[in-house]
């Protein structure tokens, strides 16, 4: 798979992040119709989908460099946003595996594994990083291997432990959270990690997809999107840095709107671990500047009809209570009233 790495950009401070016209096209965009309302809205995950964003089992782009740069920033700030409670030993290998072999295999001119037994030698050139460990002896390794191997990968990553009918969130690697805390909620149960969300638990939403996880097969994992508002091209957007970025929301005008503003879509992956039995939820950021979004003529035009129309605590919760009608206003301008297709596909080849 064809990866162009750009330099390292920032994602704090003077934020030199941007998109290429391909990075443009490329982009996950969450919506396949004109409105937006929670579902489980899982699916296989496959390689492949509407835009090369799927194309691999864990997407990386052109970004890497400066994401993985600024994941090291915020560790080396706060330690804590990384955390693996004890039992999950089993866990922390079985994701290094999974992660070392999808890159192996999906990004072969960057990625190297090879196995002699349990010694196993793994190169990361675009990071410079040549390892040989022994799989199974944490101290063959410079961290922990959950944290060794998440260091080194694009997205936020969780560890889910089933037991008694439920899924507890015992470890993760949460540097670029859309507003919460992994050290608030390790330990705790799936609802109850999900219950800031509104409406969604009235409608059942989060049952069913409780349900659904509890069931899924190793080597069979599924995805789904979700998605957000954040004032600035961010990672890092944690309760514990809100002195930082919450500011920045409330500078927004409608004069930078467009440059300012970003629209932050999660590719959210789930896969079922073979020694653990956990469940690895992937977490993959994608960062958009509504002025990069709005040179895709489809998604423009449905980014007016989805934020004109959302409910209003929809709203607040995907971070528009201040902004909702600057969002509003620049897009309309996009927006004629033609008919769009369903389906996130830009529909255009190029910009």
């Amino acid at each position: 798979m064809n990866l162009i790495l750009k330099p390292a950009e920032t994602f704090r401070n003077d934020y030199t992040f941007s998109n290429s016209d391909d990075g443009i096209l490329r982009f996950p965009f969450p919506f396949a119709e004109d409105s937006y309302m929670y579902s489980v809205n899982m699916e296989p995950h496959v390689r492949g989908g509407p835009t090369r964003a799927y194309d691999a089992m864990f997407d990386l782009d052109e970004h890497y460099v400066g994401d993985m740069a600024d994941r090291a920033i915020t560790l080396e700030q706060d330690p804590l946003r990384c955390q693996v409670l004890p039992h999950m030993a089993d866990a922390e290998w079985d994701t290094l595996e999974l992660l070392m072999e999808s890159l192996h295999t999906d990004y072969p001119e960057h990625f190297s594994l090879t196995k002699d037994g349990d010694a196993w030698h793994w190169i990361n050139k675009p990071l410079g990083i040549d390892q040989k460990f022994i799989f199974g002896r944490a101290e063959t390794l410079p961290y922990a291997p959950f944290e060794y191997i998440t260091r080194q990968v694009q997205g936020d990553f969780s560890v889910q432990d089933q037991r008694d009918g439920t899924l507890y969130m015992d470890g993760g690697m949460i540097t670029s959270q859309a507003d919460w805390s992994l050290n608030f909620d390790i330990g705790m149960a799936f609802h109850e990690w999900h219950a800031p969300v509104p409406l969604a638990h009235d409608s059942g939403v989060f049952d069913r997809a409780l349900q659904y996880l509890l069931r899924l097969q190793c080597g069979q994992p599924v995805r789904r999107l979700n998605w957000t508002m954040t004032a600035n091209p961010r990672l890092d957007t944690s309760p514990e840095n809100y002195p930082l970025w919450g500011p920045e929301k409330a500078a927004i005008t409608a004069e930078n709107a467009g440059h300012r503003l970003c629209l932050r879509v999660e590719l959210q992956t789930l896969h079922r671990l073979p020694r653990s039995n956990a469940i690895l939820f992937g977490i993959r950021g994608y960062l958009i500047r509504l002025e990069e979004l709005a040179r895709v003529k489809k998604w423009a035009a449905r980014m007016h009809r989805v934020v004109r129309d959302l409910h209003p605590k929809i709203a607040e919760y995907k971070g528009l209570a201040r902004n909702r009608d600057y969002v509003v206003e620049y897009f309309a301008q996009f927006d004629a009233g033609q008919s769009l297709n369903k389906g996130t596909e830009p529909e255009q080849d190029s910009l």
